[in-house]
Formats: C-alpha cells, structure tokens, sequence
C-alpha cells in the first residue's frame, strides 16, 4: 500500500510554532514514527506552503497511490482550486487538521476541501495522521 502524506503551508514549523496548539514535535519525527509503525506501507510525504505545488502534487500521485492524508493547512478555508484537484483525482483523501478547528476562529470552521474527500478528521494532535493512514487500512 502506498500513501502519501500532503501538508500544507506553515506546517514544515511543526515543533516550533505556536506548540500550544500544534506541540513540541517536528513532523519528521513524527514522520519516522509512522513509518516504523507501519512497516508495510509506503509513506511518502510532501510539503510545501505554495498553492499551485500542493495541487501539482495531488496530480502527480492521484492515480496510482492507495490513499493520499493531506493537512492544507489555512488553504483548507480558502481554496476551491486545492478541492477541484482532489475532485479531479481517483486517490482518495483524507482531510486531517492536529487542532480541533471548531474550537477556533469562525473561519476555520468552513472547509472548501471536505466535499472532496473520503472522510475528515481533527483534534487528535499529530495522531490525527495516522487516523487518517488507519482508514485507508481498514477500508
């Protein structure tokens, strides 16, 4: 099984910003944890904090991954393009967010991408990854 991890702007400061709300962990940590948990399964993963690269992305490997787990970061609130490429694809996606969104701002509380996707998931902390990879497991 091949997945790819997808994440957003701002998200390659995991373990730096603002860790009230994200924590103490970089993601690439977090990303070795994973793939030691998981040791049949092809994690691949990618981040970028520019638009047209995330849909590129979701182009390139959306017909031949099993599942892609995709945090968009704020782009989740405002791009129609992002959920149009998801749309466009026949991977599915899995929309995960480390914060309870809807315990935020009001703005966080709209996602442009949910329609898109298979399922979302939120509030769980980095482990709302592999939530997100466990549904592709037992589906």
């Amino acid at each position: 099984m091949k997945i790819q991890i997808i994440n957003g702007p701002n998200l390659n400061l995991l373990g730096v910003r603002e860790k009230s709300i994200y924590g103490n962990s970089s993601f690439d940590v977090y990303l070795e944890e994973l793939r030691k948990r998981y040791p049949d399964v092809e994690i691949e993963y990618y981040q970028s904090n520019i638009e047209g690269e995330l849909i590129n992305k979701l182009h390139e490997i959306g017909f031949s991954f099993d599942g892609v787990v995709m945090n968009a970061g704020a782009y989740t609130h405002t791009s129609v393009a992002i959920a149009d490429a998801i749309a466009a694809i026949n991977t599915p996606v899995i929309e995960v967010h480390i914060s309870n969104v809807y315990k935020r701002e009001e703005f966080r509380h709209h996602s442009m991408l949910a329609a898109s996707c298979r399922g979302v998931i939120a509030g769980f902390g980095l482990d709302s990854y592999r939530l997100g990879l466990e549904s592709f497991l037992i589906s």
